[in-house]
C-alpha cells in the first residue's frame, strides 16, 4: 500500500507560503513541551517540510519514511520496515490523510506504536474535513482525520494518555504503554 499526494496537495506543500506556516505556526505548536529523544521517525507524504523542526527538536537523528509513491521509493505505512521499539519518537506531519482508508490509516498507527519504544512519544498533525481540504481532494484520494473517533483510534493502534487539540488541524500527542499487552 502506497499514498498518492495529488496535484493541489503537491502545489500547496511547495508553495513558499505553506512552508512558512509550517516552520513558524504548526510545527511550534505540534512540538511544544515535547520530550522527541534522540531518534525520531518521520511519516511524511510529499516534501519534507517538518524535517528541519525536528531536527532542532530531536536530540540525535530524524529518519524519513515517504508515503508518497511519486517520490522515489515509498514505504508502506502499514508495514513499516522497522525493527520494534527502534525509535525514541515517531510524527506524522500532514500525512495521515494520504493513506486512503479509515482502516489503513489505523493499520500505520498501530505501525508507529509498534516501532516506538515503551513510553515513546507518537505525535502529529492532519487536516480535518471541511470547504478547503475538500477544494484541495480533487480526486477524493484523501481521508480527513475525523476528531470526533480520533482519540478512541489512537487508543486503538495501542497508545496511551492521548492528547488532541483541533484547530485548522487536528493535533494529537500519544504515547507507547511502557508494558504493552
Amino acid at each position: 500500500m502506497s499514498a498518492r499526494v495529488n496535484e493541489s496537495f503537491s502545489q500547496l506543500y511547495t508553495s513558499p507560503e505553506f512552508i512558512e506556516s509550517i516552520d513558524e505556526e504548526w510545527m511550534p505548536w505540534l512540538l511544544d513541551g515535547l520530550d522527541l529523544g534522540e531518534h525520531v521517525l518521520n511519516l511524511i507524504a510529499g516534501p519534507a517540510f517538518s524535517v528541519p523542526a525536528l531536527q532542532k527538536a530531536a536530540t540525535g537523528q530524524v529518519t524519513v519514511a515517504q508515503l508518497d509513491q511519486s517520490s522515489g521509493d515509498p514505504v508502506d505505512p502499514t508495514r513499516l520496515p522497522f525493527p520494534k521499539d527502534q525509535f525514541s519518537a515517531a510524527t506524522a506531519v500532514v500525512a495521515l490523510h494520504h493513506i486512503p482508508s479509515a482502516e489503513l490509516q489505523d493499520r500505520a498507527l498501530a505501525e508507529l506504536a509498534r516501532v516506538v519504544r515503551p513510553g515513546g512519544i507518537v505525535a502529529g498533525l492532519n487536516p480535518i474535513d471541511g470547504p478547503h481540504f475538500r477544494r484541495m481532494n480533487t480526486d477524493g484520494a484523501s481521508v480527513p482525520i475525523d476528531p470526533l473517533t480520533f482519540a478512541g483510534r489512537l487508543t486503538g493502534a495501542g497508545l496511551v494518555d492521548v492528547e488532541l487539540t483541533v484547530w485548522s488541524f487536528v493535533r494529537f500527542v500519544a504515547r507507547v504503554p511502557e508494558e504493552r499487552p
